[in-house]
């Protein structure tokens, strides 16, 4: 079992989103969040259950889907931390993620 820390930026890209579906549906924009936080969770108990990221392809850099976005996470030796939430229609760019050298 390990710990599960968000990186500011993904905090950042959460509070936006939810913001976004908010400006339609208020309740939406909160279940949105409390979605993506409940699917972040299990990582404790299954850090490699999400699916290695094809633009990246490192094992220890991972995602999750929750709805339409893409939810980022770096394994490290003693936790995950989620770095990013982005749209599934968009592509990483190389260095547009706060992540260290790969671990593996």
């Amino acid at each position: 079992m390990v710990g599960v820390a968000w990186h500011q930026d993904a905090l950042t890209d959460l509070d936006e989103i939810a913001k976004f579906i908010a400006r339609e549906a208020p309740a939406f924009g909160r279940l949105f969040a409390r979605r993506v936080f409940d699917a972040t969770r299990r990582l404790s108990d299954f850090p490699r259950s999400g699916r290695v990221i094809a633009e990246l392809g490192r094992e220890d850099v991972r995602e999750i889907l929750v709805g339409n976005y893409r939810v980022i996470y770096h394994i490290l030796p003693d936790e995950v931390e989620v770095v990013a939430v982005i749209h599934g229609a968009r592509l990483l760019a190389a260095g547009s993620l706060p992540l260290e050298a790969p671990n593996d």
